[in-house]
C-alpha cells in the first residue's frame, strides 16, 4: 500500500488541466479491474504501484512520459522504504507500456513477474474493448489531450497507431482479456479508423 501522502501527490497530477483521459478516473478503473480480474496475480503491491504511477507525468509534446514516470516511481518508492526489488518491478512494468506492441522482450523475465507484466498491459488496454460508446468516449478525450495539433497530422498519427494495434498478431497478452476484449477492440478500432479517413 502506497503512503496516504504519495497517494495525495499523484491525485494532483492526475488531475492536472491539460488531462481528458489519463486521469485519476483511468487509474481508478483499472484499480477496480484488478480487484476483481480473475487472471492470478502475482505480487499485487507492484503491479497496484505501477497502475498509480504509469502516467504519473503525462505531456503529449514529449516522448519520454513513461521513463519519466518510471523515474519518479523509483524515486518515490525508494524515499517511501521500499525494497529494491519491487521498485525494480515496478519501473519494468511502467516502461512496458511505452509501446505495448514491443512489450514481448518482457517475458524474458521469470514466468510470475512475466504474468504480472502481461496483466498490467492488459489491464491498459482494456479501453480498447470496451462498450462503443465509453470506447468512443475515450477516443473523443484522447484527441482533446493533443489539442495543438491539427485536425489533418493528429488523423494521420492517429491511424497510424490504430493501424499498428490492428497488426499486432495478438493485441492482448493474457487468455482471459483476449477472449473477452480482442474481438469488440478490433471492431472499435476499425470503426475509429473509418471515421478518421472520413474526416
Amino acid at each position: 500500500m502506497l503512503p496516504q501522502a504519495l497517494i495525495d501527490e499523484l491525485r494532483r497530477r492526475y488531475a492536472e488541466p491539460h488531462r481528458h483521459y489519463h486521469t485519476q478516473q483511468h487509474i481508478d478503473a483499472l484499480l477496480a479491474e484488478l480487484r476483481v480480474t480473475p487472471v492470478p496475480v502475482h505480487n499485487r503491491e507492484v503491479v497496484e504501484a505501477a497502475i498509480w504511477f504509469h502516467d504519473a507525468i503525462y505531456d503529449t509534446r514529449r516522448q519520454d512520459n513513461e521513463a519519466r514516470s518510471a523515474k519518479l516511481a523509483n524515486n518515490q518508492l525508494r524515499d517511501a522504504g521500499w525494497a529494491a526489488e519491487n521498485i525494480a518491478s515496478v519501473v519494468k512494468l511502467i516502461l512496458a507500456t511505452a509501446d505495448h506492441t514491443a512489450a514481448g522482450n518482457v517475458f524474458n523475465e521469470e514466468p510470475d513477474a512475466a504474468s504480472d507484466i502481461s496483466l498490467f498491459l492488459d489491464l491498459d488496454l482494456s479501453i480498447l474493448g470496451a462498450h462503443p460508446s465509453a470506447y468512443d468516449a475515450y477516443a473523443k478525450a484522447i484527441r482533446q489531450e493533443f489539442d495543438w495539433v491539427i485536425d489533418a497530422d493528429y488523423r494521420a498519427g492517429r491511424s497510424r497507431v490504430l493501424t499498428r494495434f490492428l497488426k499486432q498478431s495478438r493485441l492482448f497478452r493474457t487468455d482471459y482479456y483476449t477472449g473477452q476484449l480482442d474481438i469488440i477492440a478490433c471492431d472499435n478500432m476499425q470503426r475509429e479508423q473509418i471515421a478518421l479517413l472520413r474526416g
